[in-house]
């Protein structure tokens, strides 16, 4: 039996193994589609966007508003893509330093509410991004590739 059970299990990690590449890519394209749409939604209403940061007290409130709606409409789009993907999880995650810092964190009363505020969430996936990369399925793979620079995917 437990051969049996070894067998079964080992072939099931086969196949998981064999179609890694398809958990980066659904959440690569799932999150960059989130941010594209917030960023455009943000980019069209920028006088409401600016509005809103000018009531969180932020700093330069029109450049810093536009600011990072360009970033998650431009971050969004180049997620989806694969394309820098790296390079591109690092202003994301400043955006949403400053959004925890600026803006959630008074609302924030202890570490339970940090772990659960969406922002660190977002945070932790750009983290994860900037660490792991785009996938095997991704335009930095095929430009890596065409640059000759080895991948681990």
């Amino acid at each position: 039996m437990r051969h049996y059970i070894a067998t079964k299990a080992s072939q099931a990690l086969q196949v998981l193994h064999a179609g890694r590449w398809l958990g980066p890519l659904v959440v690569r394209l799932v999150f960059g589609y989130f941010w594209l749409e917030t960023g455009i939604a943000k980019v069209h209403n920028l006088e409401g966007f600016t509005q809103r940061f000018v009531g969180w007290g932020i700093p330069h409130p029109a450049f810093s508003a536009a600011l990072s709606a360009w970033t998650e409409l431009i971050g969004g789009l180049l997620l989806m893509l694969g394309l820098f993907t790296r390079l591109v999880s690092i202003p994301m995650i400043i955006n949403m330093i400053v959004a925890v810092t600026l803006v959630v964190s008074s609302n924030l009363m202890g570490l339970d509410d940090y772990v659960e505020a969406d922002e660190v969430v977002y945070t932790l996936i750009f983290f994860w991004f900037l660490m792991a990369g785009p996938g095997k399925v991704s335009l930095d793979t095929l430009v890596a590739r065409w640059l000759g620079i080895r991948t681990q995917d």
